[in-house]
């Protein structure tokens, strides 16, 4: 039941975080995980525009036979993008603790300028903690 990918997607839809975690993801160039955030960011707000409930939040679960992909957007706009095995269970709290890392070690770092690229390194550390104690 491992975790794929993670993608985190800032307001105006660009890329600032990528990460693959299993060796079956495909590879794509640096252009094509850009075109897929931005792709994924248009669909989440007309989504949100469309949808019947009142202010919806757009996409928050797409499911495949092969994937689900998760979404959270946070109140600043920021999108956590989680794709997973379809019988993943507990997605949540995992999502909890990606966001927790994402506070503690990206947002309160000094040297960050938000909306930018993320290049954190206990960032990585705590996400790969995360990642490895769900994968195995």
């Amino acid at each position: 039941m491992p975790l794929h990918s993670l993608y985190i997607i800032n307001k105006a839809g660009g890329l600032i975080y990528q990460k693959d975690y299993t060796d079956g993801v495909s590879k794509l160039s640096s252009n094509e995980y850009l075109v897929l955030a931005g792709t994924f960011h248009s669909i989440h707000v007309i989504s949100s525009k469309l949808s019947p409930v009142p202010s919806s939040s757009g996409i928050e679960v797409l499911e495949s036979d092969l994937f689900k992909m998760f979404c959270i957007q946070t109140p600043t706009g920021t999108k956590f993008l989680l794709i997973t095995d379809p019988i993943q269970g507990n997605v949540d709290a995992i999502m909890r603790k990606i966001y927790e890392a994402y506070s503690d070690f990206v947002m309160k770092n000094p040297f960050y300028t938000p909306e930018m690229p993320i290049r954190a390194e206990l960032f990585d550390l705590n996400l790969n903690k995360i990642v490895k104690q769900i994968n195995s």
